[in-house]
């Protein structure tokens, strides 16, 4: 009897990666999620992932930054312009703040370091799937560093942009919410832990959109930890 839960899960998915270790090493964490080889398409370069992607569509991509002819953020962008629902994972090396956050910006859906384990990554992987934004810890410092910056005002003063100051003004329920779509949980998955309707869910996601000036649950989660709204 074939295994009900490996039938349903999102296939195929884009593994843009070009060094042979980490790509076994992928191999190995999918397949620990329930991937056969038949549902992996691997490219180790720009070009050949966009080959891939015009001869068909992907359920989600894992992709490095860094590639021998050219740069993994460029390769984001464009296909979130044609998928923007598309689960994007940046899963690379390149720890700075100003790629992370061009990745981000670009339309990954979330960004975790090589460095990480094996059980931390399919974790990461799995709350991708299920349409969270998962961000590797020292991502999330790094981002956090960034927002807490020295912001130079008119007529040269400085102040210290904390977390909080100029945070927009969620409600409660909207922060609560936001966390729980931050930890990869679905609308409806929120409704049933928060005992409401699906709806109303959906009515203040859309309502934290608005109040964050975003467009994707990625975005909104990004902003609200930049603005101290999130742990």
């Amino acid at each position: 009897m074939p295994d009900t839960a490996e039938s349903v899960l999102p296939a195929p998915l884009l593994v843009v990666e070009d060094e042979p270790p980490m790509q076994s090493r992928l191999r190995t964490i999918l397949a620990a999620l329930g991937y056969g080889d038949d549902a992996i398409w691997f490219a180790g370069s720009l070009e050949a992932a966009n080959t891939l992607l015009a001869t068909q569509p992907f359920a989600m991509a894992l992709v490095d930054v860094g590639l021998p002819d050219g740069n993994g953020i460029d390769l984001i962008r464009v296909m979130h312009e044609q998928d923007p629902a598309l689960p994007i994972l940046v899963i690379s090396t390149w720890n700075t703040e100003r790629v992370i956050v061009s990745a981000l910006q670009a339309g990954a859906t979330g960004y975790l370091l090589k460095e990480r384990d094996d059980v931390e990554i399919i974790l990461s992987i799995r709350s991708a799937l299920r349409g969270g934004a998962p961000i590797d810890p020292f991502v999330a410092r790094r981002i956090l560093d960034l927002a807490g910056k020295m912001a130079p005002l008119a007529g040269g003063a400085e102040v210290q942009a904390g977390p909080t100051v100029g945070a927009p003004p969620l409600s409660a329920r909207e922060i609560e919410i936001l966390s729980l779509v931050s930890k990869g949980l679905t609308n409806r998955e929120i409704a049933e832990v928060l005992s409401l309707s699906k709806l109303t869910v959906e009515c203040h996601i859309r309502n934290s959109y608005k109040k964050l000036a975003v467009h994707s649950r990625t975005q909104a989660v990004f902003e609200a930890r930049a603005s101290g709204l999130l742990r």
